[in-house]
């Protein structure tokens, strides 16, 4: 209607200039209408979406078999109760004010479904319809299925008070407003990847090494993120879909499969640039000297991304992760301990000398070995017993960039975080520890002795401190020279007040199987090569406490040297295995074959023994050698003796244990 009246009056007021005023007029008069007309029409119409009938039902299979999960598998489910399909009406107006009005309808499904015989550990991944759902997106419940679950308060809200069954036995998932509308509103298809923890190891484990330490965020609880391209944004510590972080997730997995679970250790790497003592810096690290856009700065020791040290390539990717920024391991702390685990703080030497390196060789042949343990840290040939070991110790651990400054910075970052309840002052270090001074001294193992009693000044009495030596450092120093000499080298740190424990990364060997013994009918043979009594009687006994190979010949042609003592009749002094022994006994120092008439500073029983780590790889018969591991970039890497290289099922296991 306001068409045609604007068009008649455009065409009388035109008409007053003429036939052509006329028409220009009438055309304007037409399309103010239009515009007019339109407004007035959109401004009561209204567009609905589309919208269910009626709820299509939902049935639930009776007398469905549950499975019986050992292990980890991915399985189906069994609807086990739902309520309808909750509608949401959304109404909007489109294109501003006067614009029609738009419904849109949303649903909602409210339902439970049983994946398992219970006690299950957990649910891991989920996926709908083949795709793995979001679990940060939906409310999701839990239920193990043990004997004393108790009923899930959105069923019994609907039920009713007492009318709810806590389905007791059956492991079962809820969902509670799930979105449904992608799935052509309807519940899609679930699986679950359910965990189920098998046999005692599990519920005995109390402690952790969380590896691998070498992640600039990863050990961020909150989701770090940062722009790579204009408009393009990613998560750099999430992984999964199962929690804001990979840290979370991870956390949330291992208490769920270590139900005792009580402490863990944080594993936090620096990088020694060099096996020459008195060269090697010790620098946090980074993988990039750039970030676009960080959510979250890269910052360590008051050092960024521009002073770090930048990872090496390994030939296809970055050697390592970088160092965790510093508020990512306070945030760790506390969120450990908000879960109610003890917390130890494990700093930690990754050595980063690439394959190109230049560096010399300390036996003076060619240059230095890829990607090295740290502790092959030690001195050039010649220059133990001499002035300069000691001043080349003084410049590894006093430097700008020295030993004591990486430790006294997380010593302080312990603090910041309100404390930890463990903190290991290094590990292994096993080429610095028996360097000996013109006087015969150890000064390194002096230098540790004054960072233990730094940590136990600012960290508070409370807090355990120890050293993780090596299995065949902890115990002492047999220097293979010819002259009888025996030094409990370690002795004036393990006596010191400031340490706690004798800490000890343990990977001695439990085993000596080659293939064929299985067809063996000598009885001292175990059965296999992962025999538990067999296992369990060379803790105490066997390689390194009752016999050893002299040579490598020796080993492949199992010629076995009984272990002994021919001066003092102290045989455990050179027998690694024999903790109780050595643990038990004042301990005397040898030169030239002789007993000193002094014992060391130990006191015999006067600390327990921490094992800092414990294990052995995955790998085709690791207990013959646990103390070496597959990593292909490295010259560290091996394979235990007699071993194919095969992986077995399981996973490189790092323990820390009272004992």
């Amino acid at each position: 209607m306001s068409t045609l009246v604007l068009q008649a009056a455009g065409g009388m007021i035109g008409g007053l200039f003429g036939p052509v005023g006329a028409a220009i007029g009438s055309a304007i008069g037409a399309m103010g209408g239009y515009m007019i007309d339109t407004a007035l029409i959109n401004s009561t119409r209204r567009i609905e979406g589309p919208r269910l009938v009626s709820t299509r039902p939902m049935q639930a299979e009776e007398g469905a078999a549950l499975p019986a999960i050992y292990g980890t598998m991915r399985v189906g489910s069994t609807l086990i109760w739902a309520t309808r399909f909750e509608e949401q009406k959304t109404t909007t107006r489109q294109g501003g004010k006067g614009g029609p009005k738009t419904t849109t309808y949303s649903y909602y499904a409210n339902a439970a479904f049983a994946v398992a015989q219970g006690e299950i550990s957990g649910i891991r991944r989920i996926w709908a319809d083949g795709n793995e759902l979001d679990q940060t997106q939906v409310t999701i419940r839990v239920y193990k299925g043990s004997e004393t679950q108790l009923p899930d308060p959105l069923i019994e809200a609907r039920q009713g008070s007492g009318k709810a069954p806590a389905y007791r036995g059956t492991a079962y998932v809820v969902f509670e407003r799930l979105p449904i509308d992608t799935y052509g509103n309807r519940l899609p298809l679930l699986q679950f990847e359910v965990m189920r923890s098998v046999g005692k190891l599990s519920q005995d484990i109390q402690a952790v090494a969380l590896i691998p330490g070498a992640t600039e965020f990863g050990l961020a609880p909150q989701t770090v993120r940062d722009e790579p391209r204009p408009g393009e944004t990613r998560a750099l510590n999430r992984n999964n879909l199962r929690a804001q972080s990979d840290w979370t997730a991870s956390l949330n997995e291992l208490q769920a499969l270590c139900p005792n679970l009580k402490t863990v250790a944080l594993i936090v790497p620096w990088f020694g640039t060099d096996l020459r003592a008195g060269e090697c810096r010790i620098l946090p690290g980074v993988t990039a000297r750039g970030a676009r856009k960080p959510s979250h700065n890269w910052r360590v020791n008051n050092t960024d991304r521009s002073g770090a040290h930048l990872i090496s390539d390994n030939g296809t990717e970055k050697a390592y992760g970088g160092t965790p920024a510093d508020f990512s391991v306070i945030a760790a702390i506390k969120d450990a301990r908000q879960r109610g685990l003890k917390v130890t703080l494990y700093p930690f030497i990754m050595m980063d000398i690439p394959a190109d390196n230049q560096l010399p060789a300390l036996d003076g042949q060619g240059f230095q070995p890829v990607y090295p343990w740290r502790g092959r840290i030690g001195l050039a040939a010649g220059a133990d017993k001499t002035p300069e070991a000691g001043t080349q110790l003084g410049r590894f651990t006093n430097g700008v960039w020295g030993y004591k400054r990486f430790i006294r910075h997380y010593i302080d970052l312990a603090r910041s975080a309100g404390g930890v309840d463990a903190f290991l002052i290094g590990s292994e270090l096993r080429g610095l520890t028996q360097i000996r001074n013109e006087r015969n001294e150890f000064p390194f193992v002096d230098h540790l002795s004054e960072l233990a009693a730094t940590a136990r000044t600012i960290l508070g009495g409370d807090c355990k401190i120890t050293y993780g030596a090596d299995w065949s450092e902890y115990f002492g120093y047999h220097p293979q020279d010819g002259s009888g000499d025996v030094y409990f080298h370690l002795d004036p740190l393990w006596a010191n007040p400031a340490i706690n424990a004798i800490g000890i990364d343990n990977y001695m060997p439990l085993s000596d199987w080659r293939d064929g013994d299985e067809r063996s009918i000598d009885p001292a043979f175990p059965p296999s090569a992962y025999d538990e009594a067999a296992l369990q009687s060379a803790i105490a006994g066997g390689e390194g406490y009752d016999w050893y190979y002299a040579s490598d010949e020796d080993r492949r042609e199992r010629k076995r040297t009984e272990i002994t003592d021919g001066l003092a009749g102290k045989p455990w002094v050179f027998r690694y295995k024999d903790l109780y022994a050595w643990w038990q006994n004042r301990h005397f120092n040898r030169m030239n074959g002789a007993e000193q008439a002094q014992p060391t500073a130990w006191q015999p029983m006067s600390k327990p023994f921490w094992f800092t780590e414990l294990g052995c790889a995955a790998v085709d018969k690791g207990p013959n050698q646990p103390n070496v591991f597959p990593d292909p970039k490295s010259s560290e890497n091996a394979s235990p003796y007699f071993s194919d290289g095969s992986f077995l099922t399981g996973a490189f296991l790092s323990l820390a244990k009272d004992r």
